[in-house]
């Protein structure tokens, strides 16, 4: 069993962590710390124990891991804390402020012979998974391009933010939901170029990125707007016999978001008008077009992979170094706004 405390008591741990892990036999929420229990707006779990003193989960022994999901400046000095008292980090992305911040922890948790690793849960998204699985059946040729958009019509939150500040960006907010897709399935690219905006004028919020990836001759683009009345397709893969199209996203965000949770029938399942269309020619130049039956998601598989890590020390799922070029990217991206 591996036991689990939280640090954080909104809408990152009651909708993106707790329906995925209280559906584990193998992991037990013991405690949830909250500063502001005035605060809390989320159903109580009446076996889990809620606490406004840190000190009751950083000194429990029973508490393996500790899962940071707080803000983002935030995550440094209480990764820091829990490392201090013994237990091993996990972090909602994005992982740290920048790469230095990453890298000294991670320098730190290894002289302590702990585990800290990002919340990486976008590489179990439903659509992410089945592009995967038709670039690897080998039907679209060599590949040449692949887009990824992650859009919303959200011109609300732009027009709120009045002052801008780097770390509460779109690229920050989103851009690392999509950068770690990128470089978790391709790896680390040989040039990326940054197209980084913010829409509403100097000295407002970050809404719209285009990053693209170069592997020699396969470009990976990366496009993301607050300002898309009408979405792009999520997932479009050209290779030099064919194209995949994915035009919807996972669902699991969809159905999180309605309080339709995991456990329940077809939570995150695509039905068939999600499913996206693979058209490509055969080796003897015969036309096919096809409907791709969707991989299932499942964000509570990052949970699976830290088990095996912890209890039973397999390899972490996110691994560090993957983590540091994700945070070099994300600062460098930002550098062009003010």
């Amino acid at each position: 069993m591996l036991t689990i405390g939280y640090i954080g008591n909104g809408k990152s741990t009651n909708r993106y962590h707790l329906p995925f892990v209280l559906q584990r036999e193998n992991i037990n929420v013991k405690t949830i710390y909250r500063r502001n229990p005035s605060h809390d707006t989320w159903q109580k779990h009446d076996h889990i124990y809620y606490t406004t003193d840190i000190e009751e989960i950083l000194n429990d022994a029973d508490i393996q891991l500790i899962v940071v999901a707080t803000s983002h400046e935030s995550h440094f000095p209480l990764t820091k804390l829990a490392l201090d008292h013994g237990k091993n980090v996990l972090v909602e992305k994005p992982f740290m402020m920048t790469k230095q911040e990453a890298e000294e922890i991670f320098a730190y948790a290894k002289e302590r012979n702990l585990i800290v690793q990002c919340y990486q849960n976008r590489r179990f998204d439903s659509d992410f998974l089945t592009a995967q699985k038709v670039i690897e059946s080998g039907k679209l040729g060599e590949l040449l391009e692949v887009e990824m958009h992650y859009d919303y019509f959200r011109p609300e939150v732009p027009e709120s933010v009045k002052n801008y500040t780097f770390n509460l960006s779109y690229l920050y907010g989103h851009g690392t939901h999509t950068v770690d897709q990128v470089i978790s399935y391709f790896g680390k690219p040989d040039q990326v170029h940054y197209d980084v905006r913010q829409l509403l004028g100097t000295g407002r919020m970050n809404d719209y990125f285009d990053l693209d990836f170069y592997y020699n001759q396969l470009k990976v683009s990366i496009k993301s707007s607050y300002f898309r009345l009408k979405e792009r397709p999520s997932f479009v893969l050209y290779g030099k016999k064919g194209v995949f199209v994915k035009d919807t996203k996972d669902r699991q965000e969809e159905h999180l978001k309605l309080f339709y949770m995991p456990g329940k029938e077809g939570f995150g399942i695509d039905l068939p008008e999600h499913y996206g269309t693979l058209t490509y020619l055969d080796e003897s130049g015969n036309y096919h077009e096809e409907k791709v039956v969707s991989e299932v998601g499942d964000y509570g598989r990052v949970y699976d992979a830290i088990y095996e890590t912890i209890i039973n020390g397999k390899e972490k799922l996110i691994k560090d170094e993957e983590t540091l070029i994700q945070m070099e990217i994300l600062e460098e991206g930002m550098k062009g706004c003010k």
